[in-house]
């Protein structure tokens, strides 16, 4: 039995309604453990979807909204905007703009600190995730000095250490060489394993190669990507 964590039903928006849907119709749903991957040109609506999938359409962003979208059986307009960014992480394609430390240790730390956790809790989920995307050797190290795929694996921790269970990454390696893509992708076969769901939402399609399933949107429209990787 599928063990669904996340539901896209009928999603449409648009943000003028003189003007066609951005995304029209997109049903899409996220299991424990699995990655779904989801490719699309520039201007395709990945965006938008990814707004929506995180909470933010409509209830920071305006304009002509119509399905729903379910985490853990309960529908996203029951739930506040702050209690869902506790259970799904966005992490986007530029680390730059999401580091705001000059150690890793405390970049992980300020999420937790921001909910008022105890400082031995939070220096326990520092060294739980530190493990889990095999970073522990980053902890003391300046970020901004860091190469873009451990940059791009530092932020992913400091979303993990909200204890997050999905993480949607928005063209996370796109400005990655190939070897940072290979530490994203090991990072993220230990999140598979550890349970977590991930979206993955990428414009080149063989940065989806971990994906278990890949949709493609195209026109506003999500359907099987029945392309080659």
């Amino acid at each position: 039995m599928k063990d669904i964590i996340l539901e896209g039903k009928n999603l449409s928006f648009t943000y003028n309604e003189k003007d066609p849907p951005v995304i029209d119709g997109v049903n899409i749903s996220l299991e424990k453990g699995k990655v779904v991957g989801i490719v699309g040109l520039s201007g395709s609506g990945k965006t938008t979807l990814i707004q929506v999938l995180n909470g933010l359409i409509p209830k920071r962003i305006q304009g002509s909204f119509d399905g729903s979208v379910i985490l853990k059986g309960k529908n996203f307009k029951d739930i506040e905007l702050e209690n869902i960014s506790r259970e799904i992480g966005t992490v986007y394609q530029d680390p730059d703009t999401q580091i705001i430390f000059s150690w890793v240790e405390d970049e992980l730390a300020f999420g937790p600190e921001n909910l008022c956790m105890d400082k031995e809790v939070i220096l326990k989920k520092i060294e739980e995730v530190l493990k889990l995307l095999n970073i522990e050797h980053l902890r003391y190290r300046n970020p901004n000095k860091l190469s873009g795929g451990e940059k791009q694996l530092v932020v992913i921790a400091s979303v993990l250490t909200l204890d997050v269970d999905i993480l949607i990454l928005d063209e996370s390696m796109s400005q990655i060489d190939e070897k940072g893509k290979e530490l994203i992708k090991k990072g993220i076969e230990s999140m598979k394993s550890a349970g977590k769901a991930i979206i993955m939402v990428e414009h080149d399609v063989e940065n989806l190669s971990i994906a278990d399933e890949i949709y493609l949107l195209e026109e506003g429209k999500l359907k099987k990507f029945e392309g080659n990787l």
